[in-house]
């Protein structure tokens, strides 16, 4: 089972925050280097972003708009039915975090990466993936304040503009400067990629300076967390399978059925940490939280399931596929 690198070091600067959490002026500068931090991170997903790419997988519009269902419709309906686990598994808190989970877009490197192995459909995963994350940075704050309402950190008119200006105008301005930019995006991405993760890494350790400065853990029990876990598994088996086996009743052939279940199942860690600093403010730390498990949970499930992917036979068109390729 693999272990996320990136997850420690996420766990890492939670327990730092833990130990030395930013107080008074280190916390206001702390908070203003965040805001910065999350609004370059969107600046670079908006410069990564071919526009070309994502108009021409339109083409395979079927797959795509069922990808965008299963992160946008089926996930959050399930969130909704999970209200019915408080407060017997979860806490209040605890449950708005796991909606909140359902609500963020779906994940990309991993998803690619899972599809590769998986022998399925790349370019398809690279299209879902990257237009889950676009319409999420406008869906995914709009669901948030429909389905969360007050009690998910005080959303209002004036929450919906910081997240205008803190999650699509930065955006935005990487589309627009991606002509000019684009070329050195792609010529240090690792570098750049570097930039994301320690982005994501403020971001937390922010979010949850603020969350023992407030006390908020003592309501967090051992229990509450085994529960939450149990209903994360629930949630990620349900999603597996309906994404598998409704892709077969949709007709579609075996590598676009690999696709669809790893881009319709997961959730994105880098995208959902962001926002949900914007969105929650001093509650962000309890938000996040069941989707920092989630993301290890899927990463765990679906290396499993991509590698006995990999080992399924492979259907006719696509050995088709393949001899001509060779040929060629």
């Amino acid at each position: 089972m693999p272990v996320d690198p990136y997850l420690l070091l996420l766990l890492g600067t939670v327990g730092l925050a833990a130990l030395l959490p930013a107080r008074g002026t280190a916390a206001d500068v702390a908070s203003g280097a965040s805001t910065a931090a999350i609004a370059l991170l969107f600046f670079l997903y908006g410069a990564r972003l071919s526009t070309r790419e994502a108009l021409d997988g339109l083409k395979h519009w079927r797959l795509h708009v069922t990808v965008l269902a299963c992160t946008f419709v089926i996930f959050p309906l399930l969130g909704l039915a999970a209200r019915g686990l408080v407060p017997v598994l979860l806490t209040h808190p605890l449950y708005q975090g796991l909606l909140f989970l359902t609500l963020v877009p779906s994940t990309v490197q991993s998803s690619i990466a899972f599809t590769s192995i998986a022998r399925g459909n790349v370019p398809a995963a690279i299209c879902a993936g990257s237009f889950s994350s676009l319409v999420g940075i406008v869906v995914t704050p709009l669901l948030a304040a429909a389905l969360l309402g007050s009690s998910g950190g005080g959303f209002s008119a004036d929450s919906l503009l910081r997240i205008v200006l803190q999650l699509l105008v930065p955006f935005l301005a990487g589309q627009v400067v991606r002509r000019w930019i684009g070329g050195f995006v792609t010529r240090h991405k690792k570098v750049l990629a570097l930039v994301d993760r320690g982005s994501i890494l403020l971001v937390v350790y922010t979010a949850f300076s603020e969350g023992m400065v407030q006390g908020i853990w003592h309501r967090v029990s051992a229990a509450r967390l085994g529960g939450l876990l149990v209903v994360e598994a629930v949630l990620l088996a349900v999603m597996l399978a309906l994404t598998w086996y409704g892709g077969r009743a949709l007709r579609f052939g075996r590598a676009d059925r690999i696709a669809l279940q790893f881009a319709g199942s997961k959730k994105s860690l880098a995208s959902g940490l962001p926002m949900a600093s914007v969105l929650f403010g001093a509650h962000a730390s309890l938000a996040v939280l069941p989707l920092m498990l989630f993301h290890q949970m899927q990463l765990m499930v679906c290396a499993v399931i991509a590698r006995r992917r990999a080992r399924d036979p492979l259907e006719p068109s696509e050995r088709t596929g393949e001899r001509t390729a060779a040929t060629a």
